[in-house]
């Protein structure tokens, strides 16, 4: 009788098929599952996100518990794992990203359109949207003519000049900007 009075009251419970409520279960392990989130992880901040979401989980989840299959801190701890697990993907995602984006900036910094740009007209020819930077790199650069510019485009030979109009004159304002 000492050694089942001695017994945490989850593994008490799962012996006897009894379910403990699941805020006993929630206080009993709450730091538990919160430390090895942070074993885990290193990071404080993202331990207490990831015990939040555990703990939502195992909420949901709560009527699917068997205690004969397993204490509640084991079940706590496997979807404290899923959820990291799922963390730690996210993460090497976001820095994918951040390192695309890095490459990319790097990227924009250096020459993309010409050798002999003045910097101001480069970075002016960065501000027009790609439409405007299609139509001045089709009849300036590669000089086309206006109706087969136009037809590169899939626009009238009308929208064709109306668009290289407005590219020039934004460049034209742009790079005035820059000067004054």
């Amino acid at each position: 009788m000492k050694l089942v009075n001695a017994m945490p009251a989850a593994l008490a419970a799962s012996r006897s098929g009894r379910a403990q409520p699941f805020s006993e279960v929630v206080s009993e392990n709450l730091d538990a599952v919160y430390r090895y989130l942070v074993y885990l992880t290193g990071d404080r901040v993202a331990a207490e996100d990831l015990a939040a979401e555990t703990f939502e989980k195992a909420f949901r989840g709560w009527r699917r518990f068997d205690p004969h299959r397993g204490a509640p801190r084991t079940w706590l701890c496997r979807i404290a794992h899923s959820v990291a697990v799922d963390w730690f993907r996210a993460e090497a995602r976001r820095q994918r990203r951040e390192e695309t984006y890095m490459l990319d900036a790097e990227m924009l910094e250096e020459s993309v359109f010409s050798d002999g740009l003045s910097p101001d007209l480069e970075r002016a020819l960065h501000r027009l949207t790609p439409a405007e930077r299609e139509v001045v790199a089709l009849r300036v650069l590669l000089e086309l003519d206006g109706p087969s510019a136009a037809r590169v485009l899939g626009i009238s030979q009308t929208a064709c000049s109306t668009r290289l109009s407005r590219a020039l004159n934004r460049l034209e304002e742009e790079v005035g900007d820059v000067r004054d």
